[in-house]
């Protein structure tokens, strides 16, 4: 699991960049080029955003439904699961 880390500074960056570009928007300063070039990237961002919370509810509803089934999964210490 040593992408977590990575995965949630991710989401964490493109969150944090995705307030800074609504907030350009919603100020109203920049130029329709500016604009659409902002708007495009928070497209993307929000795409991005949507996918890496889909795969952490997919996880948690996988543990949960491990923990529940009461199977045991053998360790594999290559993957670290």
């Amino acid at each position: 699991m040593s992408k977590t880390p990575s995965t949630t500074s991710n989401f964490e960056d493109s969150l944090a960049r995705l307030e800074e570009l609504v907030n350009k928007l919603e100020q109203g300063e920049l130029n329709l080029e500016d604009a659409l070039v902002a708007f495009e990237e928070g497209v993307q961002l929000t795409r991005q955003c949507q996918q890496a919370l889909k795969n952490a509810e997919q996880k948690v509803t996988q543990l949960a439904d491990d923990q529940n089934s009461g199977a045991e999964k053998p360790f594999d210490e290559q993957n670290g699961e």
